[in-house]
């Protein structure tokens, strides 16, 4: 039954989504490999903005791709693949932030890192000019701080929606939500 749903839900994914889902259902020991490197970056920085932290965005990128790869067969098609990876990264995100129980931030307290932490880890474009990314990374840093005291379903749809390019419908696919 499971294998009739996937091959008629397969034709509604792009054909090089489709071949990799076959290929994760065949159990090709490549598509795993395959699955990461195509969606990895995407999943990574949907990782970061949601916990904040590029050690934990590492840990949660990697358990997507385990949970992902042991678990292709739950894999119905009903949704694209990266949707599906998405929802996943998102469920591991959001379970550390609540183990973690990070305090919110006021908007209104300085953005600055007064109180002795060192800064966060930014990847940078080395093609922009020097003003142009210190501007970009002081609008990074304000941006995190307020993403960061939106309550989790709140973020997690501000993430997708607005900072990863998401259309609405995918995004609330990925939430499952309407």
């Amino acid at each position: 039954m499971r294998g009739t749903i996937l091959s008629r839900n397969l034709q509604f994914m792009n054909e090089q989504d489709s071949a990799l889902v076959a290929a994760l259902h065949r159990g090709d020991p490549y598509a795993c490999d395959e699955m990461v490197k195509q969606f990895s970056s995407r999943i990574y920085n949907v990782a970061l903005r949601l916990t904040g932290h590029p050690n934990e965005a590492e840990e949660v990128l990697q358990e997507t791709f385990i949970k992902a790869c042991r678990g292709a067969d739950a894999f119905e098609g009903r949704s694209s693949l990266g949707t599906w990876l998405h929802r996943i990264a998102i469920n591991n995100s959001l379970m550390r932030l609540r183990r973690r129980q990070a305090p919110s931030i006021s908007l209104d307290t300085a953005t600055g890192y007064d109180d002795g932490e060192a800064e966060p880890y930014q990847l940078h474009d080395w093609y922009w000019e020097p003003e142009s990314l210190a501007l970009t990374d002081e609008l990074h840093q304000i941006m995190d701080a307020a993403v960061e005291t939106l309550p989790e379903r709140l973020r997690s749809a501000f993430v997708l929606r607005d900072l990863e390019g998401l259309s609405t419908k995918e995004a609330a696919e990925v939430l499952d939500i309407s």
